[in-house]
């Protein structure tokens, strides 16, 4: 793990600045921001004692682990199916790896089986990409008059929009160009996979 991870992780959970870090452990806020854009990687062992104290861990051991949480929040829920309005209430936080807090923003939690063929399942947890587009096929987050979210394989055809189920049971909702725009329809992020949160 890279001193600047680990500080990104520190200022992301407990919103705290490069000033606040500064005061705290005695350097200025320029060596902070350094550190944090990974242009300093020896800390002095003083330093590093005082940095350990107020992360309350062992920053030299955790440079060295493999193993270091990192977490992504879990914003309310979407609906794999329609008639559910968009929440955006944190509702905790899932760990991930490096490379998908690297590749992701969030989770949502999924209610609904219209999704149940692309393994996205009724409670499971879908990890998202914020984006205003993707290209068509993809399973994208729809928010739908800017109060329905909903999770659907995206198709665009000229002059209109489909949001495609993965259950047969489910019909598609078709949108125009017009109703894309005044409604409005909008896309706001890409799933990337689902979890089950057991």
């Amino acid at each position: 793990m890279k001193i600047q991870e680990i500080l990104s992780e520190f200022k992301r959970q407990n919103n705290a600045t490069n000033l606040y870090i500064a005061e705290k452990i005695g350097v200025t806020p320029s060596t902070v921001s350094r550190w944090c854009r990974g242009q300093i990687k020896h800390i002095a062992p003083a330093t590093m004692e005082r940095l350990s104290d107020l992360l309350g861990t062992d920053v030299r051991a955790l440079t060295q682990a493999i193993d270091f949480q990192l977490e992504k929040p879990v914003l309310g829920t979407v609906k794999a199916g329609y008639g559910l309005l968009a929440e955006e209430n944190l509702d905790g936080y899932m760990s991930v790896s490096q490379e998908d807090f690297d590749r992701g923003d969030y989770f949502l939690r999924v209610t609904g089986d219209s999704m149940n063929g692309a393994h996205i399942l009724d409670g499971d947890l879908l990890y998202v990409k914020s984006c205003n587009d993707v290209p068509s096929g993809a399973i994208a987050i729809i928010l739908i008059g800017g109060e329905e979210a909903t999770v659907k394989k995206l198709i665009k055809k000229k002059g209109y929009w489909i949001l495609q189920a993965a259950n047969p049971d489910v019909e598609p909702m078709v949108f125009t160009e017009k109703e894309i725009g005044e409604l409005p329809v909008q896309i706001i992020g890409r799933a990337l996979y689902a979890r089950t949160d057991l």
